[in-house]
């Protein structure tokens, strides 16, 4: 964990074997044990109550951001009780046309129809004789 090898521990273990002597080296060891394991147990505490605050920072962003999206909605369904809904055109949105519709063609221009071919009605022919009838 902190690079510390066999050699370095038995060269600690000698050290304190001098200085305390073998009557207090038993309960020396046993009170650096329970003072490690102290330090351990308030580490692990420490790091899960960052993690849960970590976790509760999330939340009350999911959340946050929820409640943005639910007042979007609010607004237009307001939006759309207030203003009336825009007229739409008979034709169907592109999505729904039929692919022919959809593309534009290409189209010949269209010439009149040709006049029928039927004589013209004789004119009534006035008579030559203008004289009164009795």
């Amino acid at each position: 964990m902190f690079g510390i090898s066999f050699s370095e521990l038995l060269l600690v273990g000698l050290i304190a074997l001098l200085v305390l002597g073998p009557e207090r080296l038993p309960g020396a060891a046993r009170t650096a044990g329970l003072w490690i394991g102290r330090i351990k147990r308030s580490f692990n505490s420490i790091k899960e109550e960052v993690e849960r605050e970590i976790g509760a920072d999330e939340i009350r962003r999911q959340l946050h951001n929820e409640r943005i999206l639910e007042l979007e909605r609010e607004m237009q369904a307001v939006k759309n009780d207030i203003l009336p809904p825009a007229p739409q055109a008979s034709v169907p949105p592109p999505a729904m046309q039929s692919p022919s519709a959809a593309e534009p063609v290409a189209q010949a221009p269209v010439e009149p129809a040709p006049a029928p071919a039927t004589p013209p009605a004789p004119a009534p022919v006035a008579s030559q004789n203008k004289t009164p009838q009795p």
